[in-house]
This record gives C-alpha cells, structure tokens and sequence, in this order.
C-alpha cells in the first residue's frame, strides 16, 4: 500500500490530540520519512499489530526522558516503579493512538484492528515491521525531546 499524506493524516492528528489530553504534552509533527533499517529512535517502543483491510503494525518509540515526561503527565506524582509505569504508559498512549488513528482511517472506507500492543525496552532495540513494506516514520518534537511513530501497512 502506498502511505501517502493522506494516510498520514490521522496518525499525526491522533498523536497529537491523545498526547495532549492524556499528558499534557505538545507534540509538534515534523516531516514523515520512509525509514531505513529497523533501529527504534527511542529506548521505549510500543507496537500494535493491525488487521482488516490492511495488515500491518503501528509503532510509537519515546527517548528515556520523553517517556518519563510521558508517565508524569499522565500519573502525576503517583509513579511507583518508573520502568513498569513507563511500560504501562506508552503502551497505553499507543493504543489510544492506534485506536484514534484507525477511527480517522475508516473515514476512508480503511477499516482496520489492533491488538494489545506490546512494549520493547531498551537501548538501541529493533522494531520488526512487515517484511519488504515500506515503514512510514513520522517524528514529533516536545519539550521534552523527539518521538517518532511509525506505520506499515501493507
């Protein structure tokens, strides 16, 4: 499937709004890339896998410190264990997106669902998206640093 802009679309529209109601967070989209290689851009990555008229995953990978930002904005200063919490957070955060993102999509008659998601921690920690798919990344800019979600749907 070819990601075009308008496929874009409600991925950024999705990140945008569920960061800042769950959060807190201004995120700011930057230019969407074909990514190259499988590296995530952050230490913590939540995927859900997609099915239905399209199959395929969505990716949404925080730096330390964003996810960090991330968990506060959302639990305040109720955090009791800062990785299990962030594991929680953005997996959270992720579904919301994923869910939110496939809505607008439907509006294009691109009707899809998404599984529970799961979380990599770690530096330098591969996402393994669909095999020969182009992998759209688009990356997000806050106050406290640089997100990138990625999808492919093939």
């Amino acid at each position: 499937m070819s990601a075009g802009i308008e496929i874009a679309k409600p991925f950024i529209s999705a990140t945008k709004e569920v960061l800042s109601m769950m959060t807190g967070i201004e995120a700011v989209p930057k230019l969407p890339y074909v990514k190259k290689g499988v590296l995530a851009e952050g230490d913590l990555t939540a995927v859900v896998d997609i099915t239905g008229t399209y199959k395929g995953t969505i990716s949404i990978s925080f730096p330390k410190q964003c996810a960090i930002a991330v968990v506060r904005g959302m639990l305040g200063d109720d955090i009791e264990d800062i990785i299990q919490d962030s594991r929680d957070a953005v997996g959270e955060i992720c579904n919301m997106i994923s869910g939110q993102a496939r809505a607008g999509l439907a509006g294009m008659n691109i009707v899809l669902q998404g599984s529970t998601p799961s979380v990599i921690v770690g530096s330098r920690h591969s996402i393994s998206h669909a095999a020969g798919v182009p992998v759209v990344a688009i990356p997000f800019a806050t106050e406290n640093g640089n997100f990138t979600l990625e999808f492919c749907l093939a």
